[in-house]
């Protein structure tokens, strides 16, 4: 996999993924290792061949805690575990989402609670729970994952998109909020992203080909074109860049 730069500063870096055993996480999370990082991510499926996966292949095994980031207790006990393992946390990876579409006639309040609570509110309580290690340990970075789907306005997951469009309000603020303790908060936005579960359950071959005819670059994305922009956020190499929103979709949305 190796195909991004060495960000020296990573190594040994206590390094947090939401999601990081599977899809765009679990390239992620291979990433960091790569970079000599320790890396503890959650998710809801068991992780443990991955993770000997990982071992075997990098000679360093991630920490995975088991754990449905819509339970905030949960959640926020991981952290703690994780920077009692391996130091305070100094780089968050908010990667865990659900984009499972929906028609607005239909949508009642129970679906709404669960799509807000794993879209966004899992994202706010991971910040705040890593925060005052990072500004103990004299700061870090988070990364939170958007999305591309709010900039084109699209249909069929509104309350996806919303929750998107929030992460990176919420990213903007919290940048603002802890500069001072020289904490950097930016988004990442990926477009769509060929995951298995994308084309398992949404990849039409029409659906793939319009959306091609939007991109700049004629070729689909794989996790793996993610990863390198993530390592830059992580890293001190991005020192000065904050309250970002970061767009990697082969030029679909043209921002500036």
């Amino acid at each position: 996999m190796k195909e991004t730069a060495t960000f020296h500063d990573l190594a040994g870096a206590s390094v947090f993924i939401t999601g990081g055993g599977s899809g765009i996480g679990a390239s992620l999370t291979e990433g960091f290792l790569e970079q000599g990082a320790k890396v503890a991510f959650v998710g809801r499926s068991d992780a443990t061949a991955f993770c000997d996966e990982m071992e075997a292949k990098h000679g360093a095994r991630p920490l995975f805690m088991q754990c449905d980031v819509t339970d905030t207790d949960r959640l926020r006990a991981c952290i703690d575990q994780a920077a009692a393992a391996h130091g305070p946390v100094t780089v968050l990876v908010n990667n865990a989402a659900n984009d499972k579409r929906h028609a607005t006639l239909d949508v009642d309040s129970e679906f709404w609670d669960w799509m807000i609570a794993i879209n966004q509110k899992a994202y706010f309580f991971a910040c705040q729970a890593v925060i005052p290690g990072m500004q103990a340990a004299g700061g870090g970075s988070i990364i939170n994952f958007s999305s591309v789907s709010y900039m084109m306005g699209n249909a069929g997951y509104p309350i996806y998109t919303a929750a998107n469009a929030a992460i990176t309000a919420m990213s903007h603020s919290l940048a603002r909020e802890f500069g001072p303790d020289k904490i950097r908060v930016n988004a990442l936005a990926p477009g769509w992203v060929l995951t298995q579960k994308q084309l398992d359950m949404w990849a039409t071959p029409e659906g793939l080909e319009a959306h091609m005819e939007r991109q700049c670059l004629k070729e689909h994305l794989e996790p793996r074109d993610i990863v390198g922009a993530t390592l830059f956020l992580a890293s001190g190499t991005s020192r000065m860049m904050t309250g970002q929103a970061l767009v990697i979709d082969g030029g679909v949305v043209v921002t500036g």
